[in-house]
């Protein structure tokens, strides 16, 4: 023991050391959960129409009464630099005067699941050809 201080003491001190090396700046290095590097092709996203009825049922705030619901199939496009499989809906949703407005998302799927909803999306969506999708309009609470 030195000066009062014991080995348990000592690692206790020097355990946020380790720590905060291991959360460096290191620009290059990422924390990632898959092996995508968004230049390889990705899976297609098989369930996706089951997986924008529960991701909608949640995102919007009153899922009751939309109308006019349309969306793309899944293609692969390009956004933020990866690839990926994006799906684009449209929709118009009743706001809080009781009158609709239109919305229009595109739906991001990584290794063939739903990533994240990008708002009012008109270039990964530019193109597209879309298709009713009678199941956002019968949507519940």
């Amino acid at each position: 023991m030195l000066l009062g201080i014991s080995a348990r003491h000592v690692a206790i001190l020097l355990l946020p050391i380790g720590f905060a090396s291991c959360a460096g700046s290191d620009e290059s290095r990422s924390i990632t959960y898959t092996d995508d590097r968004g230049v390889a092709n990705q899976p297609y996203p098989t369930n996706h129409r089951a997986e924008i009825l529960a991701l909608m049922k949640t995102y919007l705030n009153n899922p009751v009464g939309v109308r006019e619901a349309a969306m793309a199939e899944p293609v692969q496009r390009t956004v933020g630099g990866r690839l990926r499989y994006v799906s684009c809906l449209r929709f118009a949703t009743r706001d809080s005067a009781g009158s609709y407005r239109e919305q229009r998302s595109a739906v991001l799927f990584v290794d063939g699941r739903l990533d994240r909803v990008l708002e009012n999306a008109g270039e990964p969506c530019a193109g597209v050809a879309y298709a009713p999708f009678p199941e956002l309009e019968k949507m519940t609470r």
